[in-house]
């Protein structure tokens, strides 16, 4: 494989050969991470499973693209030796909506990331940021803050999650690997699957359903999927380590954000039902961004009306809307 080599300044001004490895680059997240770091210089390589990805870098000279199983465990040491990256940037992990939560594949993804971050370790790793998630924490708090906020998660997603921070930290501190852990609060925008609260309630407007229910009262944080891409390449680029909340930082209940999608369609006679809650998540989940803001210097570029804007009109196309 042709090697392509960058002498970049990076991480507290030290100048070092950046070679960065990006698992999940056609998720949710990673798509809108991949075009951020090959857009700055770095060499970029990006793992996907069976296909290509579907924006248009794949003929840049500083890309990469390697398709693999991060499964096969015997593979991933293959291709980490092959590539010996300086970075790491992880978000692979089991998607599958709503059974993310409870699914046994989470186990098989704490296997998987344990042997990736082992081989990246032997290879001469040394700054590697993973994606963690709001559900490591106990919410019960509802502002939940890095080192503050007990972590006490309910879901085997949320412990697998947060099983595999508690093993890096240690493992990183012994082997000298710089180590940021990202948790990802709540994120909208285009490619989200269409049963989740924003595409849903898009799709159901612009289909005129005659009524769109909702659990209405619960405050969440919000981020859009192009500015967290962002802040997890801002983090990349920094030196700051451990926990670092992922969101916005400004609580939003979720009636503002389905009434803003009513008024952006302009279909503010569709009715909109707002249900009574009947599920146990709390009320209030908000996040504490003090560190992403002050230690990484980072602040989100999309507001919420913008945000929802282009995903609507994204969801347009894909619907075959003018």
């Amino acid at each position: 494989m042709k090697k392509y080599f960058l002498i970049l300044e990076f991480c507290g001004g030290d100048f070092l050969m950046v070679r960065i490895l990006v698992t999940g680059a056609s998720g949710f997240i990673g798509r809108y991470t991949i075009p951020l770091l090959v857009d700055k210089g770095y060499e970029v390589h990006s793992i996907y499973y069976s296909r290509k990805p579907d924006f248009e870098y794949d003929r840049n000279k500083n890309l990469f693209l390697h398709f693999c199983d991060l499964l096969n465990l015997a593979k991933v040491k293959e291709l980490i030796s092959e590539i010996k990256p300086t970075h790491l940037l992880h978000f692979a992990w089991c998607t599958s909506h709503k059974r993310y939560w409870t699914d046994w594949e989470n186990i098989r993804w704490v296997q998987a990331s344990l042997e990736l971050f082992f081989n990246f370790a032997e290879n001469g790793g040394e700054r590697a940021v993973v994606a963690g998630t709001c559900a490591e924490y106990d919410w019960s708090y509802g502002f939940l803050s890095e080192y503050i906020t007990p972590e006490k998660p309910k879901t085997l997603y949320g412990i697998c999650k947060n099983s595999l921070y508690r093993i890096l930290s240690q493992f990183s501190n012994q082997a000298g690997i710089s180590l940021a852990w990202g948790r990802i609060f709540f994120v909208y925008g285009p490619y989200e699957h269409q049963e989740r609260l924003v595409p849903s309630a898009i799709i159901s407007l612009i289909k005129d359903v005659p009524k769109f229910s909702f659990h209405g009262n619960k405050i969440r944080d919000f981020l859009y999927v192009e500015d967290v891409a962002s802040a997890f390449s801002s983090i990349l680029e920094s030196n700051v380590e451990g926990p670092i909340n992922i969101a916005s930082g400004q609580p939003l209940s979720i009636k503002t954000i389905v009434y803003t999608i009513s008024e952006l369609l302009g279909k503010t006679n569709t009715k909109l039902e707002i249900i009574s809650e009947t599920d146990d998540d709390p009320v209030f989940l908000v996040a504490d961004v003090r560190r992403l803001k002050n230690e990484v210097g980072w602040e989100p570029k999309v507001d919420l009306e913008k945000g929802l804007m282009i995903t609507i009109e994204w969801w347009k196309r894909r619907l075959g809307q003018k």
